[in-house]
């Protein structure tokens, strides 16, 4: 459900009465923790390699998949206008490349080059390696935990983004 305004001023509205039940627990904590470490490193990585946040985040999408500038537009939540000046930036420090779609030579893909992916894993690397040697801690059964409350996490990220509330627990 979308959350909305209050009902009346002396009825608690949703957030209280979900707030009346929370429980801070050391999983909730250590989630926090972790995504606010999450957010320190873009903004470290972004500048020690002298890049903006959104040009960073960029480069995150691209270094998945290339994209079309009006779908990376879609992903930074900026206008495609704004998409193409981070684009025209990493373009012009040799991170990224246009080239002609494969399915529809009308349209171009944002590639990432050698130097762009090279550029991020060199900042990245360390944090990757010791969460490599964090996973290979765990056995199978612990990782699918690990990931089952990941992927709800990231669920709720998503609903929390949206604007979304939960059933009532009531």
């Amino acid at each position: 459900m979308k959350i909305s305004s209050p009902g009346k001023p002396d009825e608690p509205g949703p957030h209280a009465r979900w707030a009346a039940r929370w429980q801070q627990t050391g999983s909730l904590t250590a989630l926090r923790a972790a995504v606010d470490a999450g957010a320190r490193v873009r903004r470290a990585v972004s500048r020690r390699a002298g890049l903006s946040d959104s040009e960073m985040v960029a480069l995150e999408h691209l270094v998945r998949e290339p994209l079309g500038p009006a779908e990376l537009a879609r992903r930074l939540e900026v206008t495609t206008a704004a998409s193409t000046q981070i684009v025209d930036r990493l373009a012009a420090r040799a991170h990224v490349e246009r080239r002609p779609d494969p399915d529809d030579r009308r349209r171009t893909q944002v590639h990432v080059t050698t130097s762009g992916r090279e550029e991020v894993l060199a900042h990245l690397m360390p944090m990757f390696v010791a969460l490599a040697r964090l996973d290979a801690s765990f056995t199978e059964q612990e990782r699918a935990v690990v990931e089952r409350y990941l992927r709800g996490a990231e669920a709720a990220f998503d609903a929390g983004a949206a604007g979304e509330l939960p059933a009532d627990p009531t």
